[in-house]
């Protein structure tokens, strides 16, 4: 008779939201998403001069102590809106998708929205095949797709 295998302990996840001094911490799962990023210290500098002067502010989720998910969001106001909460980037290490931290991450997020006393939450999502996985959570979480974003290059 075999030896019963003892269960895996379940690592310890936690949604924070990482400060200044922690934003490189973000690097490996925000590269993820934007695979341009080079270093972290060159994203930490833009994240911490250029966009949380404007709002910008980042969560994760951390188990065991490193961040495997991070999202980048803002609050704002705009005349279709009212008072929104934005989510520029949500992010899941490709090690670590599966284990539901994209989907703690809204969570927070839509718990900040209603602390903020936001109307509306909001976030875009690039259309590609391998997106499609992150369209399944936007639905479970009851987003709906409201509207189609326009681009292109100034320059």
């Amino acid at each position: 008779m075999r030896p019963r295998a003892l269960p895996r302990p379940r690592p310890m996840v936690e949604i924070v939201e990482l400060g200044p001094a922690e934003t490189e911490a973000a690097f490996d799962a925000m590269r993820a998403l934007r695979p341009g990023l080079r270093t972290a210290q060159e994203f930490a500098d833009r994240v911490n001069s250029l966009l949380r002067p404007e709002g910008y502010r980042l969560v994760a989720a951390r188990e065991d102590g490193r961040v495997v998910a991070v999202a980048g969001f803002r609050v704002g106001h705009d005349l279709v809106a009212g008072r929104y909460l934005y989510v520029d980037d949500l992010s899941t290490h490709p090690d670590f998708r599966g284990r539901g931290h994209a989907g703690r991450i809204l969570d927070w997020l839509l718990e900040e929205a209603r602390r903020r006393d936001c109307d509306i939450f909001e976030l875009d999502s690039g259309t590609r095949p391998e997106r499609d996985d992150a369209y399944r959570l936007y639905l479970n979480k009851r987003l709906a797709i409201r509207a189609m974003h326009f681009t292109r290059p100034v320059r």
